[in-house]
């Protein structure tokens, strides 16, 4: 479409106008094109293969647990990546050798082991047959013997190591060239056999033979093991090496995906806005060319042409702070560990492209709408509509504004008769709707505003009744300023408060369980007698070792029954001691630890529709299935943990089976400190809360895009709405007005316009969070009073300032 002489003329001569929908679009491509790269990332995010490098072909456990419902043609498979490591049955190394173009198959294994409570990191020696390590001195161990790197231990010396299995003495066969860390090497029938999961490896390295490529030799070591193993080439070797990599694609698909679209349709919809109201603000001009002749079509092209001079630009403009954001964003989250360092971020044109389109076609969209009207009336009709602003009821508008406003009300009942993540998703709909209802809904919601707010303003002098008064009149003008605010609000107040909430009842739950005077830790884990150690020091009267892990517990219900991850503890000790030290809030049933039992948090037990005396089948760290009992259930999982069983039923299924944690009642810190750092019931609940933190952060990084998206909107529209009443201003005085009266008015009226946007934000939060807490944590959402301040603070501060600068501005004109 060329641009035409009234387009350009419209550019130039109406600049204010244009400048608003330009910030609007390049803000809304800031976040598509932000969002988008860390999809984009997340898809082809892949590590070089290290340990693996001279591995050409590596078979790896499935790392993903899955989950079948339904059957037939409603049969779905949901998969989630188990907590810890998948491994391999050690008998699968000799099918893999038996491949026609392998040369030879060799086994991988890699576990935690101590020396003098220090971190070694122990492998068999026969992974040296593609790691590259080499003898600086002595021979390859055999049953009994160990190869060390890192220490100071020569050949012929004897060692013991504190194996998964216990305490082991080996005589060292030989070093090796020093490593990064301490390592050791052990002859692979002793590493199966001490790592911790016996008969058990990480991977399977297949060598091919002179002349085989790594495409036939994947093909045939696939057709060999079948379904019993995943085969990987290539880049793909480092997903099999490092299962970090996993957690940080779906980390980043979910920022990217969920997030992103979101944040996308919500700055869509409100560049939108702003296109909307940039259109609308022009209302007599176009009732003027329409009364000298020019067609409806000739309108819309114009309107159109337009969008193509700004709209393209705006998109490429907003690219640059979209991958500023994105590249920041990816930064942190390396910085926090929750993505590998040697993940790349990934920009290319895809995302780009996306951004620059969606702001085109949300322009060409928003223009399009605004002037269907404008560009239909009747000369005469459109001039006078265009004088005085006329709050019609919109055919389209109005009854799906109503059926929005009706669906998050039963979106909100649902969220309150629901737990866990199906609360968590009921509420995200809560919030969603209610939001495009205020958007479709915007002049009426706005008029009621005008009339309840402007109660007070009629008795408040005459520039604060003027100010009710052109707010009551001007409807749409104060609901296009009105819906940002109400954004910013709502999603900024969810997110944030929707963590706070979470910490606070974990805070409460941690303050009231713990019991213990003492929790010792150590970086390394643990010896396997701690426990026994512990409970003979002089004072202890209780000790209870607890190994921190995580399962899967199937939740939902009918069609939507899925994995969700949950925090367990696996207990060494008795249910009498675990008593003495944590008080678990016992609601069902009676706490045993049994083999074969486990005791759930209450709310998780509600999700996954079980009571005490069924069975519920959960995946265990490594994915194994597994059908416990349940025993008891009780109300301070939250805090302390969400799953409790003995730990004979987790230790050979965890990668790192050493105690992470023990629990003492009595004792002192001093008769503790063999054992490990000792920490206090207090410094043990604030090393806990930074756990959370990771979460946290998201939460605020995500609250302050789409806030700060919405609080930058919400100024761009206050400035805009300013600008377009300059004759309005300058008329007032023309017939006597003083300045500061005129400036008294625009402040009283963004006082309102701020008051009504809180208002509004804040209800729908509240609708949002009281149900979906209820169904996380069981109570009521906490709000700080600090932080919610600040948020209504900063809005009225934006307010007053968007529209008090530009007044001035326009009054100091002639």
């Amino acid at each position: 479409m060329v641009p035409n002489g009234l387009a350009r003329a419209a550019v130039r001569f109406k600049p204010a106008a244009f400048v608003g929908t330009f910030v609007a679009l390049m803000m809304a491509a800031m976040i598509v094109s932000a969002c988008g790269i860390l999809l984009e990332t997340g898809v082809r995010a892949s590590v070089p293969p290290e340990r693996y490098a001279g591995a050409p072909v590596v078979a790896a456990a499935d790392q993903r647990a899955h989950f079948v419902t339904g059957s037939g043609e409603d049969r779905e498979d949901e998969s989630v990546q188990v907590p810890d490591r998948a491994l391999l049955d050690n008998s699968l190394v000799a099918k893999a050798a038996s491949a026609p173009g392998a040369r030879t198959a060799v086994a991988d294994l890699t576990f935690p082991v101590q020396r003098d409570r220090k971190p070694v990191t122990a492998h068999n020696w026969g992974s040296t047959a593609f790691t590259g390590e080499k003898l600086t001195a002595g021979r390859a161990p055999h049953p009994g013997e160990v190869v060390l790197a890192g220490t100071a231990a020569s050949v012929g010396d004897h060692v013991t190591l504190t194996t998964p299995e216990g305490p082991r003495t080996y005589r060292v066969s030989g070093t090796t060239a020093t490593q990064p860390h301490p390592t050791a090497w052990l002859a692979d029938s002793e590493a199966v056999r001490v790592s911790g999961h016996p008969g058990r490896i990480d991977a399977i390295a297949v060598l091919p033979k002179d002349g085989v490529t790594d495409g036939t030799l994947k093909a045939q070591v696939a057709h060999v093991l079948g379904a019993k193993a995943d085969v990987h080439t290539g880049d793909d070797r480092g997903a099999a090496e490092d299962g970090s990599l996993a957690e940080a694609r779906e980390l980043l698909t979910g920022l990217g995906g969920s997030f992103g679209g979101i944040a996308a349709t919500v700055a869509a919809f409100t560049a939108a806005g702003t296109v909307a109201l940039s259109v609308g603000q022009r209302a007599r001009e176009f009732a003027l060319l329409r009364a000298i002749g020019t067609t409806p079509r000739q309108i819309r092209r114009s309107i159109a042409t337009e969008t193509l001079l700004v709209a393209p630009l705006a998109g490429a403009v907003g690219c640059l702070p979209g991958v500023a954001l994105a590249r920041w964003w990816f930064g942190r989250l390396k910085e926090k560990g929750a993505i590998p360092q040697a993940v790349d971020l990934s920009v290319s044109y895809i995302p780009l492209l996306a951004a620059v389109g969606t702001a085109l076609l949300t322009a060409l969209a928003a223009g399009y709408m605004a002037a269907r009207r404008p560009s239909r009336m009747k000369p005469g009709q459109a001039l006078s509509e265009a004088s005085t602003e006329r709050l019609r009821v919109g055919w389209i508008r109005t009854p799906l504004g109503a059926a929005a406003a009706v669906g998050g009300a039963v979106c909100a009942g649902l969220a309150a008769s629901a737990t866990g993540e199906d609360a968590a998703n009921a509420a995200l709909g809560v919030v969603m709707l209610f939001m495009l209802a205020v958007a479709l809904l915007g002049p009426l919601v706005a008029r009621a505003c005008a009339a309840l707010f402007g109660l007070p303003l009629r008795t408040a002098g005459a520039s604060a009744n003027l100010a009710a008064a052109n707010s009551r009149t001007n409807a749409r003008r104060l609901a296009s300023a009105i819906t940002p605010i109400v954004l910013a609000m709502a999603f900024s107040s969810v997110l944030v408060f929707m963590h706070t909430s979470e910490d606070r009842v974990a805070s409460d739950q941690q303050k009231a369980g713990i019991t213990a005077d003492h929790i010792v830790t150590a970086d390394a884990g643990l010896a396997p007698d701690a426990v026994r150690q512990g409970a003979h020091t002089p004072g202890v009267t209780s000790a209870v070792g607890l190994l921190r892990t995580s399962v899967l517990v199937p939740a939902g219900s009918g069609g939507d029954r899925r994995l969700e991850s949950a925090s367990a503890q696996a207990v060494t000790g008795t249910a009498r001691d675990l008593a003495r030290v944590q008080d678990l809030d016992v609601q069902d049933g009676a706490l045993t630890l049994r083999p074969g039992q486990i005791a759930l948090d209450a709310n998780l037990a509600r999700t996954a529709h079980v009571s005490v005396g069924d069975r519920l089948e959960i995946r265990l760290p490594d994915g194994t299935k597994t059908a416990p009992e349940v025993a008891a259930t009780y109300g301070r999982g939250l805090g302390l943990s969400q799953v409790t069983l003995p730990r004979t039923d987790v230790a050979d299924h965890v990668t790192t089976s050493f105690d992470t944690e023990l629990w003492t009642k009595g004792g002192t810190p001093d008769s503790l400190a063999p054992l490990g750092t000792a920490l206090d019931r207090g410094d043990y609940t604030t090393a806990q809360s930074l756990d959370r933190e990771l979460n946290a952060w998201a939460n605020t990084v995500m609250a302050a895009v789409l806030g700060g998206f919405a609080a930058v909107a919400a100024v761009n529209t206050l400035v805009m709405t300013v600008l377009d009443r300059r004759r309005e201003l300058g008329t007032l005085r023309l017939i006597g007005s003083t300045h500061r009266q005129v400036m008294r008015m625009i402040r009283w009226e963004a006082l309102l316009v701020a008051l009504a946007g809180i208002g509004l934000g804040t209800g729908i939060a509240v609708a949002t969070l009281v149900p979906m807490m209820n169904g996380l944590t069981g109570q009521s959402p906490y709000i700080p009073p600090l932080v919610y301040g600040s948020f209504a603070g900063s809005v009225l501060v934006l307010g007053l300032a968007a529209t008090a600068i530009p007044a001035r501005a326009a009054l100091r004109r002639p």
